[in-house]
């Protein structure tokens, strides 16, 4: 998490500690947000086509999500514990790192296309587990049918970005509009060296170890600009804080603080992130203070036995409410 905002047009991005959280959370050193995009049905074969799936395990059906220009690669550690119990769903978005681009990819069409697949393979409350863009996917997911989605877990991932930028919660979409057209056209022209170039820019603040930060910036090479800026524009014009209120099912946002080295910064970002699940009854919330973006890179058993042991509880907690 860098202390430090390069190449922003806009004064309150300049120098910002707190807004280099966002850029943690998008693995970019770029931002500005577009318009909201109404949330409408998509037709089946607009959607059909904008992830790619592998499976792996038998028993509870769980699935996995990763982030802006990430692969399922980053959740190996992970499956190797989930799949012990549990049938694994690895999601690859089209157009992040090896998958190939579709037209007119959007977040939306991966909401309703993720909704569909968990439809068609009769899953009964799956559990969700995402990376920034995919635990803001997660909590879309689950407040959009709560009564089709189990527990979810967030790793280092928002129900609505702005706040990161501005500190202030009362950050809105509208706020931000001004800014609107110019990322569209922005990456609808970046070439991959640019858009590499730009991974680079904000390594630090993705992962620790050298190997790490190589694997992120190799998904960056491999991913369509055109597809990241569609997926920012998204997570900078959908706030779901009001609607997560919706969400049934347990929920676990862990986040990351590795990149600060001042106590004071770590306690100002667990208070926004804690600020972000306000309308969300029982959600919980684990900081991690050393590891950075990409905890499963850092800290793979770590976040392993985090994520396993909120499913097990999660799982136990709702066979209580069956048996009362």
């Amino acid at each position: 998490m860098l202390s430090y905002i390069k190449r922003t047009k806009n004064a309150f991005f300049r120098s910002s500690t707190t807004a280099s959280i966002g850029l943690a959370l998008l693995g970019l050193s770029f931002l500005l947000p577009l318009v909201a995009q109404a949330d409408s049905q998509m037709a089946p074969s607009e959607v059909e086509a904008s992830f790619k799936v592998t499976n792996l395990g038998q028993g509870p059906d769980v699935i996995l999500i990763p982030g802006l220009m990430s692969d399922a690669s980053i959740w190996s550690e992970l499956t190797k514990e989930l799949v012990k119990s549990n049938r694994v769903h690895l999601i690859n978005l089209a157009g992040f790192a090896s998958t190939a681009r579709i037209e007119k990819q959007s977040l939306l069409r991966v909401k309703h296309a993720l909704l569909k697949y968990i439809e068609n393979n009769k899953m009964t409350k799956p559990s969700i587990i995402g990376h920034s863009l995919g635990g803001f996917v997660a909590f879309w997911l689950a407040s959009s049918a709560p009564d089709e989605i189990g527990p979810i877990v967030s790793v280092d991932g928002l129900p609505f970005i702005g706040p990161v930028f501005t500190r202030t919660n009362e950050t809105t979409v509208a706020s931000l509009a001004p800014q609107a057209k110019q990322i569209k056209a922005y990456y609808a022209q970046m070439s991959s060296k640019q858009l590499v170039a730009q991974a680079r820019q904000s390594i630090a603040i993705q992962a620790t170890s050298e190997e790490a930060k190589q694997k992120v910036i190799a998904m960056a090479a491999s991913s369509d600009p055109e597809t990241v800026g569609e997926a920012i524009s998204s997570l900078m014009s959908t706030d779901l804080r009001e609607s997560i209120s919706t969400i049934k099912s347990p929920a676990l946002l862990i986040g990351a603080a590795g990149g600060f080295t001042q106590e004071s910064d770590k306690l100002a970002v667990k208070a926004l992130y804690q600020q972000q699940l306000s309308k969300l009854n029982g959600a919980k919330l684990i900081m991690n203070n050393q590891a950075r973006h990409f905890i499963m890179l850092d800290q793979p058993q770590w976040l392993a036995e985090q994520i396993v042991q909120f499913l097990k509880q999660s799982s136990l907690s709702l066979a209580q409410k069956m048996g009362d």
